[in-house]
């Protein structure tokens, strides 16, 4: 996955940086609105957009769910709910 700079960066694990960030980040709560979307810009240097892209494809990398499975299996029950409801 490309960081958002362009540049592929893997750690120890196979994810970069961006990669573990943005699964860091989804592990916290946020109180109030756009505390999350704040957190996003200032901490990742990402667009909101950006980042649920990079989160959307996290969620099929096997890297991720080694990484952190409590996270991302609850953000694939999330994104399978929201998905047979939109049907």
């Amino acid at each position: 996955m490309e960081h958002a700079d362009g540049e592929r960066r893997t750690g120890a694990e196979g994810l970069g940086a961006a990669e573990r960030g943005i699964l860091a980040l989804e592990g916290r709560g946020f109180s109030g609105p756009g505390a999350k979307e704040r957190a996003i810009r200032e901490e990742l240097d990402l667009s909101p957009v950006r980042y649920y892209q990079l989160l959307n494809a996290l969620l099929d990398d096997p890297r991720a769910l080694a990484h952190d499975p409590v996270t991302v299996n609850r953000l694939r029950r999330v994104r399978e709910t929201r998905r047979g409801e939109r049907q």
